[in-house]
């Protein structure tokens, strides 16, 4: 039996200020009584403390608050200046970015062309449309949200094809990016993010097994399992678009990135191709998926047909989810996309009776409740989380060192 651990001063310190902090973040302003009740430490190590972090510039005093008759008691904040982090979505068509403080709150934003081979390398058009954010002080961390996957044995960008994703088929792709950018980045899969953002936020709060199927253009998936994200060991779980569907070519028919698997049954323009076999067309898929919504909520031959495609639509997503959770056994399933978008309510509940007629019984489904961007959030929220670490958990030091 191994003996107990005992707790070295500057070690209980680290854990008091780490603790201190993120009481702050959550519910500062706060003055120093507050924050001894708060944290459970005495007022005099409370003060202490509070002396340390405001040395390490991590808290500043924010002013005075009025207690009782003739009493005032000064009141401490984070230091939002502290570190500055930066999302970025980055697609075919553009470059969402948005710039947040430790704190959290948003201090800049803009959008920007797609990179492309032309416009003079991957890593400084990313660095030209992270500078038109206006970040108001040095960047700690990027992390970038991107179709594909890192691939952690390769370093290369995979899952993506250089027509999708032009430039940034390069060897060493994340180091490669922090150099041109000048900080540490991440580059996180887009829908892994979407499904942080539903943990963090949305429709999977308090669930710590669950499926997000991204249902768009194409299809793809994030894996949450026991509470942690799950990339596999070539960074491409949830890469489900190619997933071999009965009914559908396989890769050995098309190669690739060809025509198959379960984007060729159920991503966007599949959809909008069965949809017009019934009846129903639009512009595009999005369109075609509402007008289908409103169409079957009327009466007569065209709402009967209108009615009939969306159930096989809805067939053919839950045809790619049951064979999803026979492999994962999730508590829930989360629908986000465009495609979903435009579906709506009608969409999940069909893909969740479909999912019952499949013996799938217990599994839930739910629509994405993230609002905004949800690769920007979930790209956010991985960024603080991540500096927050960093800077929390190397706080400060006594005056002697130690």
């Amino acid at each position: 039996m191994k003996p107990p651990v005992h707790g070295t001063p500057r070690l209980m310190r680290a854990i008091n200020d780490r603790a201190a902090l993120r009481i702050l973040l959550e519910k500062g302003p706060l003055t120093r009584p507050e924050l001894s009740e708060l944290t459970g430490l005495s007022k005099p190590t409370a003060f202490q403390l509070l002396a340390r972090l405001q040395e390490a510039g991590l808290v500043v005093n924010d002013g005075v608050r009025a207690g009782q008759p003739g009493r005032t008691a000064e009141i401490y904040r984070v230091n939002a200046a502290a570190a500055y982090v930066a999302a970025l979505d980055v697609t075919p068509e553009r470059i969402d970015v948005q710039v947040a403080d430790i704190t959290g709150a948003v201090v800049g934003g803009a959008r920007s062309p797609a990179p492309s081979p032309a416009g003079g390398g991957l890593a400084g058009q990313l660095r030209a449309a992270v500078e038109a954010a206006r970040p108001p002080g040095p960047l700690r961390r990027v992390v970038i949200g991107v179709q594909g996957a890192v691939d952690p044995t390769t370093g290369r960008l995979d899952h993506a094809t250089a027509e999708d994703m032009p430039g940034w088929q390069i060897p060493d792709l994340v180091a490669t990016l922090g150099d041109g950018l000048g900080v540490t980045v991440d580059v996180e899969n887009d829908v892994n993010l979407v499904a942080l953002a539903e943990q963090a936020h949305g429709a999977a709060a308090g669930c710590p097994d669950f499926v997000l199927l991204w249902a768009g253009e194409g299809l793809g998936a994030a894996l949450v399992i026991g509470g942690r994200l799950h990339r596999g060991f070539f960074g491409g779980a949830g890469e489900v678009g190619y997933m071999p569907i009965p009914g559908a070519a396989t890769a050995r028919d098309g190669g690739r990135f060809g025509h198959h698997g379960y984007q060729a049954l159920a991503g966007g323009p599949a959809v909008q191709d069965l949809l017009r076999s019934y009846g129903v067309h639009g512009a595009g898929f999005q369109e075609s998926m509402a007008t289908a919504v409103r169409l079957a909520q009327g009466s007569g031959r065209a709402a009967e047909e209108a009615a009939a495609g969306l159930r096989t639509v809805a067939a053919r997503v839950a045809l790619g989810l049951a064979t999803i959770a026979s492999v994962v056994d999730p508590g829930l399933v989360v629908l986000a996309g465009s495609l979903v978008s435009a579906g709506g309510e009608r969409l999940r509940d069909l893909v969740e009776r479909e999912l019952r007629a499949l013996d799938v019984a217990r599994l839930r489904v739910l629509l994405s409740a993230v609002d905004g961007n949800p690769v920007l959030v979930g790209a956010m929220d991985l960024a603080l989380a991540r500096v927050r670490d960093e800077v929390f958990g190397h706080a400060t030091r006594d005056p002697a060192g130690r």
